[in-house]
């Protein structure tokens, strides 16, 4: 086992416009900064490792929900990271130290319309312009099948990597994905490895030629291949979520950093809102993730004595707020990428026989057919497997629909928030406190009020809020209507605002078996009115008040 000395932070805000003193090692006993030493007098080998994860197509400014950020609030300050701040920030980090690498825990696609109208093309070329290093393949590569992840394997300019996975039968893949690689730094080799999440084929589309493998022994197969090679400093990048990360780490030997994914873990040591710290150290390995959407920008300074052990290693995520100056030429590219876009929002996608109302006076206080429509198209898209009761919050509702045919745009406007479908189990009684939120705010039409699908509720206003107003809920098991066991266990669906504890639903956070990168919402919606031309919107009572 390697030993390590991880200095903390300490608290250091980031700002780009200032000198950032993260990787230089406190030494707390003499009350003076020094650089690391060897034993020999000279300085070790010093590495700053630039990372993201799940940026999901969020080519342009987000909101602080993760969504759509208006062109008037991002002149207002108001929105965060996008490329062209991103390649800003990057610029700024490689100017401040000598050797970096650029890497990516995977999920670069799906997300948004660049992603539907471009495949992996778009995430090729501002990869490419950001100039990465490597990148680990997430589930979302495979959104496509194979053959989408190859063209981007073969546009891309840095390596693309997954080790835990036999893909020699799957021609596509064959000759061009690499399990791990070597990069060189400053006159140092670096050896990376790639993993993804072993559930990829209940995940995404990889098709059946391609075997997923354990975690754990490809990594320490991969090690061992590269130690052979004179290899002695090894990061991961692994697309497997936080809690696997340290998994790996705890049971593999050799490798010295992993650059995490696939669950949007914010690490840091200031964020109160991060689940740990950065990086978070399990048998000497250092562990770095970075939330998603490109949000932040992670910076992990490390420093390796001559024979490859870390002896120090410092950072935290940097903020892309907007601080940081969006790249004119990027801002450029993207706007003319987006006018294609615009038109494929005049894309016919279905047609409806009468018209459906998402009028907040109407779907914020009771059941309504736009809220129905939309909760069934959830609970379709999922019932497969085993996620059968769906909830949409009725403030993501913002328009009403005509009769007569849909557009993508006209869906979009319905739901314009860029929400993903979100799958995860409750506890009946979290259902209940779930709902109960839901009907606490009648009295204000507050945007909570859960629209639902195979499930069935009663509420009574005459109750006080979040204390027994719900009077009833039954689950539609099988189609026989079953009163809520408290005890049991139920397969839920809803967007990420609301499985991450938007408008109140604090209690979906500490759901399990939770997956919060599914599809668009509006792209859910958009297939289902496909699949059910003429389709007439109603209400059955699902939703009833004492």
């Amino acid at each position: 086992m390697k030993l390590v000395k991880t200095l903390q932070s300490m608290g250091l805000q980031k700002k780009l416009s200032m000198p950032i003193v993260l990787g230089l090692t406190c030494f707390l006993s003499l009350g003076v900064l020094t650089q690391p030493v060897k034993a020999d007098g000279h300085k070790g080998f010093e590495l700053t490792i630039l990372h993201t994860n799940d940026f999901h197509a969020r080519f342009r400014p987000i909101s602080k929900y993760d969504n759509n950020c208006s062109a008037d609030s991002n002149a207002e300050g108001k929105c965060f990271g996008g490329t062209a701040r991103l390649i800003t920030a990057i610029q700024d980090a490689r100017g401040r130290h000598k050797n970096t690498l650029l890497l990516d825990g995977g999920d670069q696609f799906q997300g948004t319309l660049f992603y539907n109208l471009y495949k992996g093309k778009v995430a090729a070329g501002m990869m490419n312009a950001l100039e990465y290093d490597g990148m680990a393949v997430g589930n979302h590569e495979f959104d496509d099948g194979p053959e989408t992840l190859r063209d981007f394997i073969n546009t891309v300019k840095f390596p693309v990597l997954m080790a835990n996975a036999h893909f020699s039968l799957e021609p596509a893949l064959k000759n061009i994905l690499k399990k791990s690689t070597i990069v060189e730094k400053g006159g140092e080799k670096i050896g990376l490895i790639g993993v993804v999440t072993e559930d990829v084929v209940d995940l995404s589309s990889p098709g059946d030629k391609i075997i997923f493998t354990d975690a754990i022994t490809a990594v320490q197969s991969e090690v061992r291949a590269l130690k052979a090679r004179g290899v002695n400093k090894i990061v991961l990048l692994s697309h497997s979520s936080y809690a696997i990360d340290k998994e790996i780490a705890a049971h593999t030997d050799g490798v010295d950093v992993i650059v995490g994914g696939h669950d949007n873990a914010l690490l840091s040591n200031t964020n109160k809102r991060a689940v740990g710290p950065y990086p978070t150290v399990v048998n000497g390995v250092q562990i770095i993730q970075a939330y998603a959407y490109g949000k932040y920008l992670g910076e992990l300074n490390v420093v390796f004595d001559e024979k490859g052990n870390v002896i120090s290693a410092v950072g935290e995520p940097i903020l892309i707020d907007s601080s940081v100056d969006e790249n004119s030429q990027i801002v450029t590219r993207l706007d003319i990428l987006e006018k294609p876009i615009n038109t494929l929002k005049e894309t016919q996608v279905g047609n409806v026989s009468a018209p459906l109302t998402g009028d907040r006076a109407v779907c914020r206080i009771q059941e309504c057919d736009m809220g129905n429509m939309i909760a069934d198209a959830m609970r379709g898209a999922v019932i497969d497997k085993g996620y059968t009761i769906a909830l949409m919050n009725s403030g993501g509702i913002r328009a009403s629909l005509d009769s007569g045919d849909v557009t993508l745009g006209e869906v979009m406007t319905i739901l314009p928030f860029q929400n993903t479908l979100s799958t995860f189990k409750v506890t009946g009684a979290q259902l209940l406190t779930a709902i109960e939120n839901g009907v606490s705010e009648v009295e204000d039409v507050a945007g909570r009020f859960p629209q639902v699908s195979g499930m069935r509720y009663t509420f009574d206003l005459s109750k006080p809020a979040n204390d027994g107003r719900v009077t009833s809920i039954d689950i539609d098991e099988d189609g026989s209507w079953v009163p809520l066991d408290l005890d049991k266990s139920y397969g839920m669906v809803s967007n990420n605002f609301i499985r991450g504890g938007g408008d109140g639903y604090k209690v979906f956070r500490s759901a399990s078996d939770i997956y919060d990168f599914g599809p668009d919402l509006a792209d859910v919606v958009a297939k289902y009115i496909g699949a059910n031309p003429g389709y007439s919107g109603y209400t059955d009572g699902r939703i009833k008040q004492n």
